[in-house]
């Protein structure tokens, strides 16, 4: 290619503006970032892929550090959106909310898989967010609660156990989902409804007065072992 050859090639590729090249550089370094993590992904190897030199990279995120957090924010809100609206739904009953904010979470990571590797994964990777995948599942958890405080009340059992069934809730959907990420088995509104199954029909069927059954056989039989009597080879 002769020197006039080269210019009418670069005069005839459509230029991108700032905000057009920003978002392609998210974009390309969304993708490093979930395929590599970020330790594994460096400002030379975003810059190549986007076609451009590293000064481009820092001048519009000062470096790697920048870029992830702008990366990681914008997952984090994409997820907190999703599910403050499946738990704000109007006048869904308590199944319902269940059944909502499990089908956010999951479309969320069907729909976004690379998103939610970086956020379940290492999103505490930078300092310049303090937004991390456990910070999210901490507000869903709020959420959660309170929306179990009033009917464990009115069903007479200690309203404190909110905290710790929406933690288990909103655990048990988190944890499926980062099993069922790379797996995409069973499909996913088959997975949504055995983990409602789970978690709607335990507690449906909650005993006031739980027991552990181990305990009580460990008991039993400390108990039997203790009337038992001393073996004749003692003296």
């Amino acid at each position: 290619m002769t020197p006039s050859d080269s210019q009418r090639a670069r005069r005839g590729r459509k230029r991108m503006s700032s905000a057009e090249r920003r978002e392609q550089l998210i974009d390309i370094a969304r993708g490093l970032f979930a395929d590599r993590g970020f330790d594994g992904t460096s400002v030379e190897e975003i810059a190549a892929h986007a076609g451009v030199s590293k000064p481009v990279v820092y001048e519009h995120f000062g470096g790697k550090e920048g870029l992830y957090a702008v990366v990681v924010d914008r997952e984090v809100r994409a997820l907190e959106t999703s599910i403050k609206d499946a738990l704000a739904a109007p006048n869904a009953n308590y199944r319902e909310i269940i059944e909502r904010g499990t089908l956010a979470m999951l479309d969320y990571i069907d729909a976004c898989p690379d998103g939610f590797r970086i956020i379940s994964r290492d999103s505490a990777a930078s300092s310049s967010t303090s937004t991390t995948f456990a910070s999210i599942l901490s507000d869903i958890t709020a959420r959660v609660e309170d929306i179990l405080v009033q009917p464990l009340a009115r069903r007479g059992y200690n309203p404190q156990l909110g905290r710790v069934f929406a933690q288990g809730l909103v655990g048990l959907v988190a944890a499926a989902g980062q099993s069922w990420l790379d797996e995409r088995e069973p499909p996913k509104e088959e997975l949504a409804a055995q983990l409602v199954n789970l978690a709607w029909n335990g507690l449906a069927n909650l005993q006031k007065q739980p027991r552990l059954i181990t305990a009580e056989k460990d008991a039993r039989a400390a108990r039997v072992a203790a009337d038992r009597p001393p073996d004749e080879t003692e003296s």
